[in-house]
């Protein structure tokens, strides 16, 4: 399948704003394989799932992660869809490593908004070459629950508290609320005096963003069309492991051959998938 590079102006918009949109990011064939395997995962979640109503055609909040371990198509897509590379131009880094995968799914009419938040407090690393590829497999609008992000707050060096959200019935994430940082401001409550993009996507087309920029998304108003979008997480050369109180234990930190503070050189757990 083919693969393609960031333009300058591209990886220019990244560096500046902490966001760029990817227009045909990857080859279609990784868009029909993966709308097939998502919907598939609606009806066979895997265990780290987040299933708000299940089976439910409306109001419907869906996550699973971590798939890569267990599914070939995933791993496939990770490894050979270009993505490491395009992540790694966007960051400036010499090299890409994978930390995991992140299926969404909202379904029409769900009202539940994914709030403004920045993905780095809630990771166990460390650095700026840090960032994950959103790749559209529906049509999304700003209405339809598109990502919002606040321009230039990758820059800001500010850590927000990592909250729990998505969940229904039991509490998911429970480990969140407890590392460090301060509360996210209410961007929501004054949008006017934030910079805020939003974008409109085409299947295929992706938001490139760093694990500093804050977003967020409203939720899904479209009566007709479920938002389905396929994200991985990606890790630059200046990434170090850091599994403080607080990050997501998905992975054990006593699996990982790499001790803290150190650059993530572990194939097994976070493989490298690109290197100039």
């Amino acid at each position: 399948m083919s693969q393609r590079d960031l333009t300058e102006d591209e990886i220019r918009q990244y560096q500046q704003d902490g966001v760029v949109c990817v227009r045909n990011a990857v080859d279609p064939e990784w868009v029909e394989k993966l709308i097939a395997f998502g919907k598939h995962q609606l009806d066979n979640p895997g265990e780290l799932c987040n299933d708000a109503n299940p089976g439910a055609e409306k109001g419907r909040m869906f996550t699973d992660r971590y798939l890569w371990r267990s599914n070939d198509l995933v791993y496939q897509y990770a490894k050979n869809s270009g993505c490491a590379r395009l992540s790694a131009q966007a960051m400036q880094s010499q090299t890409s490593r994978f930390y995991f995968d992140h299926l969404l799914i909202k379904k029409a009419e769900t009202a539940t908004p994914t709030p403004w938040h920045q993905d780095i407090p809630y990771w166990p690393f460390r650095g700026k070459q840090i960032a994950s590829i959103w790749l559209a497999l529906t049509p999304v609008t700003v209405a339809g629950s598109g990502l919002e992000f606040v321009k230039g707050s990758h820059k800001d060096d500010v850590f927000y508290l990592p909250e729990a959200f998505g969940a229904s019935g039991v509490k998911k994430n429970t480990w969140t609320g407890t590392g460090e940082g301060i509360p996210c401001p209410d961007i929501e409550a004054a949008r006017e005096d934030y910079d805020i993009a939003g974008f409109d996507l085409q299947p295929g087309d992706a938001l490139l963003f760093s694990a500093w920029t804050l977003h967020g998304s409203a939720g899904n108003q479209s009566t007709t069309q479920d938002r389905i979008a396929f994200s991985t997480r990606w890790l630059g050369d200046d990434a170090i492991w850091d599994p403080r109180p607080g990050t997501d234990p998905s992975v054990n930190p006593e699996e990982v051959r790499v001790k803290p503070g150190c650059y993530p050189a572990d194939n097994a757990i976070f493989p490298e998938f690109y290197t100039v």
